[in-house]
């Protein structure tokens, strides 16, 4: 044969009142009509990508429009008194909070302008709660108050690189006065009293995280859960303990608990699947030989491996188990040597390694001083292995945690870590609806990570007192020119935005406040609670210095470097041509012709499957291959499928109704796309 196509062939189905006829034709032949038409369609089919370019104060302004947006979004979280904000979400209800950066996470403008001006002060909150874990909302107000000081003196002819000198000059001056401060953190009393602040004042939620300092240390794992009931609970779990049980209930050995107990035991770890009988032979007979229970965790355990087990379990009582390993593909793998590294074992089925089960020692069993399993999860406690290799696991899994940025690999390298660990609290928190719990856990999460900021770098009076009382301290700050001392008055005004919003969002005027505190003692200020002055100190109203640092640190150098903005380059986005309306049902005269083609992907490529309606008038139909010379009467259906395509005979959307305009003599109107 000479060329060879692969065909796709189109099933007519022309359906009258009084007959129905089938013609087949091959995607060749569809093709001959369609390629002249393509060709001049060609050019439209390539998305051309254009950019569009604004300079100075108008740039600025547009970019300043989307960070008003967002800080305004943001501003009323903040505070005791501050609001909630509730954020739409693709899947499940709406999620009400009061974090600041999830909220700033939330917001993507239209505008492209003015996205970029939210998106910047975005990253600010981003990098804050990177780095302190608090303190986004003071970064975000700080933020547009830098940039907006800045844009105004900027458009009156100020030179804006020696301004953000100015900035950064009297930033770095305030950090060093916050420093001094600084005090450090040594009760638990006042561990409680920064978790409460944080936690916009729940005292319930400043205590509990206080007790799990206490009980793990300050340094220990502190994970937050979903709880199970109105509460919230600590749990301290020690050891190694994950989320898989025993494979068969045949393995339980004591009277109450559905639990299967074992003392001083032997482990056996596998990544691979234990199916044959022969494998696991050699582990058995050592196990009886030293008179040692077996826990046996692999990948699976089934067929053979595990009827002999459990009849082996039941008719001469051998002490064994069988678990699946926790977790899947490499985290599996890591945990697997992790629970090596806690009880001196071997994971067998490592490739790098090249162990064989049959093969196995008495010395590459992992030893275990006491398991606890259930149908749900299993608990290893005094594990065998030695301590300083339990120590550089952990320090390897520290620093992998430093490095990665994706979420879900700091959560397992979490848990991972608190396995190693002496042990974990567990902070389970209750509600009465899952938007009453996420809300709260976000508190938690923000509160423990204020915390832990505090023990590491002390505390500050809160309530934006500590930035107002760096303000004095500026007087005596010598700058090179007038446009660096500008920079500074732009730090100077800033400094006051933090307390004004606390007190705007507690209903009172927020300059009287400010103006109120800085006349007053050193640790005086508002608070916002109970609407009177206070010892910040003394009434518990306290800062991580590390939070208060590093929100400034971050709001000035984005917002500074926002005011040096002279030309802004976006994309010109493509417009989008609405298609025209299709027939209304009812209007005589109209018919149907509907293109089983396939599922459109995003370029516009279709697969087998979807369905493509096109109405068109009856009247402009003209000979299809002289098939729809029998469409004469109302109502009749011209309909045109797929029946086979591959990678190599594709149909664009495009071509499709160009195929579809070739038969009519008019162009069909596409009016519905069902999948």
């Amino acid at each position: 044969m000479g060329k060879q196509f692969r065909t796709c062939f189109f099933q007519i189905d022309l359906v009258t009142h009084d007959l129905r006829r089938t013609q087949m034709f091959r995607l060749p032949t569809v093709m001959k009509q369609v390629r002249p038409v393509c060709r001049a369609l060609a050019p439209h089919l390539t998305r051309a990508y254009a950019k569009d370019v604004k300079f100075g104060a108008d740039a600025r302004a547009l970019m300043l429009q989307g960070v008003d947006l967002l800080a305004d979004a943001v501003a009323v979280t903040m505070g005791p008194k501050g609001r909630t904000v509730i954020i739409e979400q693709t899947w499940g209800s709406p999620k009400v909070t009061k974090d600041g950066v999830t909220v700033a996470k939330s917001i993507d403008l239209k505008d492209k302008y003015k996205n970029i001006g939210a998106k910047l002060v975005q990253d600010v909150a981003n990098n804050t709660n990177e780095e302190a874990g608090d303190g986004t909302t003071t970064a975000t107000v700080l933020a547009r108050a830098i940039a907006k000081e800045g844009f105004d003196t900027i458009s009156k002819g100020a030179n804006p690189v020696e301004i953000r000198r100015g900035v950064m000059m009297a930033v770095e001056h305030v950090i060093n006065e916050l420093k001094n401060l600084s005090k450090p953190v040594t009760t638990p009393e006042e561990i409680a009293q920064v978790a409460t602040i944080s936690a916009n004042g729940d005292v319930e939620i400043g205590n509990i995280i206080s007790n799990a300092m206490k009980k793990v240390g300050r340094k220990g794992v502190i994970t937050v859960k979903d709880g199970k009931t109105l509460h919230d609970e600590l749990e301290i779990i020690e050891g190694m303990k994950f989320d898989r049980g025993y494979i068969s209930p045949y393995f339980i050995n004591t009277a109450k608990g559905q639990k299967c107990e074992f003392q001083d035991a032997y482990l056996l770890l596998s990544e691979k699947k234990i199916s044959s009988v022969q494998s696991i032979v050699p582990a058995l007979e050592i196990a009886n030989q030293h008179r040692k229970p077996l826990v046996i965790v692999a990948e699976d355990v089934d067929g053979e491996a595990l009827s002999t087990l459990v009849l082996n379990r039941l008719k001469v009582g051998l002490q064994v188990v069988a678990v699946k390993a926790p977790g899947f593909g490499d985290n599996r793998k890591n945990q697997l040597k992790d629970m090596s590294v806690a009880t001196g074992g071997t994971v067998f089925g490592d490739e790098s390694l090249g162990l064989a089960l049959e093969d196995i020692q008495a010395h590459d069993f992992g030893k275990v001083g006491e398991v606890q399993i259930t149908k749900d999860d299993t608990l290893l406690l005094k594990g065998g292995g030695s301590p300083a290799e339990v120590e550089k696991r952990a320090a390897e899994i520290v620093e992998q945690l430093e490095h990665t940025t994706s979420d879900y690999e700091k959560e397992k390298l979490n848990e991972r870590l608190a396995k190693l660990s002496d042990g974990v609290a567990v902070l389970k928190i209750g509600g009465t609806s899952d938007v009453e719990v996420n809300e709260k856990k976000d508190r938690v999460t923000d509160a423990l990570n204020a915390t832990r900021a505090a023990v590491e770098e002390g505390i500050v009076p809160g309530g934006g007192c500590a930035l107002l009382r760096c303000i004095p301290s500026l007087d005596t700050l010598k700058t090179a020119n007038a446009d660096q001392k500008i920079g500074v008055d732009i730090i100077r005004r800033a400094l006051r935005i933090p307390a004004m919003t606390i007190a705007k969002n507690a209903g009172v005027e927020g300059s009287l406040v400010v103006e109120k505190i800085l006349q007053g003692a050193a640790e005086l200020g508002y608070d916002a609670m109970q609407g009177e002055y206070v010892n910040m100190v003394e009434k518990g109203i306290i800062d991580p210095t590390k939070v208060v640092r590093t929100a400034l640190l971050d709001a000035a150098g984005v917002a500074s470097l926002l005011s040096t903005a002279e030309a802004v380059v976006t994309e010109i986005p493509k417009e989008e041509k609405e298609m025209p309306g299709g027939g209304m049902g009812g209007m005589g005269g109209m018919g149907v012709v509907s293109v089983y083609a396939c599922s459109p992907s995003p370029a516009g490529i279709f697969h087998h499957g979807t369905s493509v309606q096109v109405s068109v008038h009856r009247e402009q139909c003209r000979a299809f291959n002289d098939a729809s010379s029998d469409i004469s009467k109302p109502h009749d259906t011209f309909k045109c499928s797929l029946l086979h395509t591959d990678s190599r005979s594709i149909l664009t959307t495009h071509m499709m109704t160009l195929f579809l305009s070739a038969q009519f003599k008019s162009r069909p109107v596409c009016t519905n796309v069902e999948k």
